[in-house]
């Protein structure tokens, strides 16, 4: 979590300008106009290039786009209930965990603090900060991510990792018994 803010912190104050107005919320046309701090992306710094950049984007929307087209009062109370969903699905499953579930107690802390990451975002901005960009000219653009984003996907990927590789002890008496 503290790396994530961290970095989101980091690419809106150096991808970034502060400017404060008069203005509707980030994601919100229809919402009220009143003084607020807002960013605006002024730069683009390039790790690698044609393959790897950082740059400031607000992104309203979920994973790829999802809810893009849909209004403010739809998107953000679906996108705090999946979060809390989720939050509260994966400290349940944790505190179930055995201790020979040695790579699930890796894997979901990835996710929570995932989660958790642009859940404060959500509460705080109304939007996630997005600020790693993946591209290539004859690949095209992989979505704008964060630090949040990706740790959801290494714990998402632990657990597929564990569900293929990890053996229920059902399984392996059942297999015992008929090859006896």
């Amino acid at each position: 979590i503290a790396a994530d803010q961290g970095s989101k912190w980091w690419a809106a104050t150096s991808l970034a300008e502060v400017r404060t107005e008069r203005s509707r919320p980030a994601c919100d046309d229809d919402g009220p106009i009143e003084r607020r701090v807002r960013y605006r992306a002024v730069r683009q710094v390039h790790v690698i290039e044609g393959l790897f950049s950082f740059r400031y984007v607000e992104n309203c929307a979920g994973a790829f786009g999802i809810l893009s087209n849909q209004s403010e009062s739809i998107r953000r109370p679906f996108f705090l209930a999946v979060s809390l969903a989720a939050i509260v699905f994966i400290v349940l499953l944790y505190r179930r965990l055995t201790p020979d579930q040695k790579l699930l107690t890796w894997a979901l802390p990835f996710v929570l603090g995932g989660a958790l990451g642009n859940l404060i975002d959500r509460i705080h901005l109304r939007y996630v900060i997005d600020f790693i960009d993946w591209y290539h000219a004859s690949i095209g653009r992989w979505p704008t991510f964060n630090i949040a984003d990706a740790a959801i996907v290494i714990g998402v990927g632990l657990i597929i990792v564990d569900m293929f590789t990890n053996k229920k002890p059902d399984e392996e008496t059942s297999k015992s018994s008929k090859t006896e």
